[in-house]
């Protein structure tokens, strides 16, 4: 654990780190929201990937490499024909990965520090894939606690299909290459269940947070 992350808040408690775990399409970003609450910082992976897909240095690399038929009118990235590209050819798909997930990592352990020394008392990780690329990120081995999220399977694909757009069984397909979620939740303290009620996810949290952090 960094010197900046155990850094004590003003309340004489150190930063608490909390990475979020769970299936895809299991509702992990709305149990990361409820919590961070308003008092904790919130860092999320895929927002930062977002960003930074649409800075200039890297739409720069994404021309040159793609042409300008990945491009919108308003020269932002279009991600849905970018997608087509790099889903296709994983050579491209890694190329892609090397221009984006070393600036998402620096991003991410910056601003986590950048928290700790203002005395944020929770730092919740959003961060996709938090067991299986552990070694790359260095994220792991920052968090003082692991949440998992619970959905069912049948739950979990709805939704990818009406939120993602992705085909029916998509979701059992990219998890099979995944850390099974049963080891995931056997490496939780806390298991928060998601059947799409937020107020039962947000009483869950705050009980979580009681168990986790005490009173």
């Amino acid at each position: 654990m960094s010197e900046e992350h155990a850094r004590p808040t003003p309340s004489g408690r150190p930063t608490v780190v909390i990475g979020v775990l769970g299936g895809i399409a299991s509702g992990k970003s709305t149990v990361a929201r409820a919590l961070a609450g308003p008092q904790g910082v919130l860092l999320d992976a895929d927002e930062a990937a977002h960003r930074i897909l649409q800075s200039e240095e890297v739409r720069t690399l994404v021309r040159e490499r793609h042409g300008e038929g990945v491009l919108e009118a308003s020269g932002a990235v279009d991600r849905a024909a970018l997608g087509e590209i790099v889903f296709a050819d994983r050579d491209a798909r890694k190329e892609l990965e090397g221009w984006i997930h070393p600036r998402v990592r620096a991003t991410l352990h910056g601003s986590l520090e950048a928290a700790a020394a203002r005395g944020a008392p929770i730092v919740v990780l959003d961060v996709p894939l938090l067991l299986e690329h552990a070694e790359e990120h260095g994220l792991l081995e920052l968090c003082d606690h692991l949440v998992f999220v619970h959905a069912p399977a049948d739950a979990r694909d709805q939704r990818a299909v009406r939120d993602r757009g992705w085909n029916p069984g998509e979701v059992a397909r990219r998890e099979a290459a995944q850390t099974p979620l049963t080891t995931k939740r056997a490496r939780a303290d806390v298991v928060i269940s998601n059947d799409g009620d937020l107020d039962s996810v947000t009483a869950q949290a705050k009980l979580a947070l009681r168990e986790l952090l005490g009173p």
